[in-house]
């Protein structure tokens, strides 16, 4: 079985992700507009990937999020 927690430094990073970059979003649309890139641009099934690479996943959205505005 996973460490449950493992969640907490996942969650707390999010947090700050989701605060420096998309201060705007509500969580739904930041979920939605990332899960979106994530199937449509990397090919990747968001059910499989662990914590430590969904985050490495969102902070390569993040980045270029940041580029394009």
């Amino acid at each position: 079985m996973r460490d449950p927690k493992r969640l907490d430094d996942f969650y707390k990073k999010m947090c700050e992700l989701h605060k420096a970059y998309f201060p705007d979003w509500r969580w739904g649309q930041m979920c939605s507009n990332f899960f979106g890139w994530l199937i449509t641009e990397k090919s990747k099934d968001l059910f499989f990937p662990e914590e430590n690479d969904m985050m490495k996943y969102f902070e390569e959205y993040c980045n270029l999020h940041k580029r394009i505005n």
